[in-house]
């Protein structure tokens, strides 16, 4: 029996003649992360959204644990355990920290909001920071207050759609902290989108590569450091 709590099976999402993604298979083990890699337009976002629903898939199937989820939209699979985060944060300015938190918390339907709230908040640091509107907070406060909205509900599987994306050496430092032990204290699997190498490099158990759609690559981030093909096409090259 195997210990996948995600499994995309063949995925393809084409657009007429173009294919956006083209027979994709990949797991995710419970506490595991899974980087995933490309250059710009290889495919990495629009997978994650084909495993979230918001893509119809051309072919193939997404299995959440042993459930077959491939037919239910967005909302059906994150009530089911499947949550991500996108390229931009999708916090509400004129809201305060924790009243957002609390308030995603209850439209998931958790009995406790507000200790779902107060534990997600710890977890991030950001119980400090709890009545501050979300406007007032510095950008990399945003990224792990998004992170917080992604993680109420206590989800088995986190997307990351490029979490890093506008943060200090620092920030991406102290958030790829978070993420290595979401994996372990909330007992979480994340799939992570990220063009920052040292990052994925350093957090991720196994790193899967994109190009043009497919998957050219996958295995232990330090073979696929020295893989040849990988260099090539993207380790060499501009993110």
């Amino acid at each position: 029996m195997n210990n996948y709590v995600l499994q995309a099976e063949d995925v393809a999402i084409h657009y007429g003649g173009v294919k956006a993604v083209d027979g994709v298979s990949l797991t995710l083990e419970k506490g595991q992360i899974r980087g995933l890699i490309g250059p710009n337009g290889a495919g990495k976002s629009t997978v994650i959204d084909a495993i979230t629903g918001r893509r119809r898939l051309t072919r193939g199937k997404v299995m959440l644990g042993t459930e077959d989820v491939s037919a239910l939209g967005v909302v059906d699979r994150r009530m089911r355990g499947l949550s991500r985060s996108f390229q931009r944060t999708s916090v509400f300015g004129q809201m305060s920290v924790r009243k957002q938190v609390e308030l995603a918390s209850h439209k998931m339907g958790v009995s406790d909001s507000a200790a779902d709230a107060d534990a997600v908040l710890e977890e991030l640091d950001l119980r400090p920071l709890a009545n501050v509107i979300a406007e007032d907070l510095g950008y990399g406060e945003q990224r792990r207050l998004d992170l917080a909205l992604a993680l109420v509900g206590h989800p088995s599987v986190l997307l990351l759609d490029e979490p890093m994306a506008g943060l200090s050496v620092q920030e991406s430092h102290d958030l790829a902290h978070h993420l290595t032990a979401l994996t372990s204290r909330r007992d979480v699997s994340v799939l992570l989108v990220e063009h920052d190498m040292d990052v994925v490099f350093g957090i991720s158990d196994v790193v899967t590569v994109f190009e043009l759609g497919r998957v050219i690559a996958s295995g232990a981030p330090s073979d696929v450091r020295a893989d040849p093909r990988v260099r090539e096409a993207y380790l060499g090259s501009a993110a």
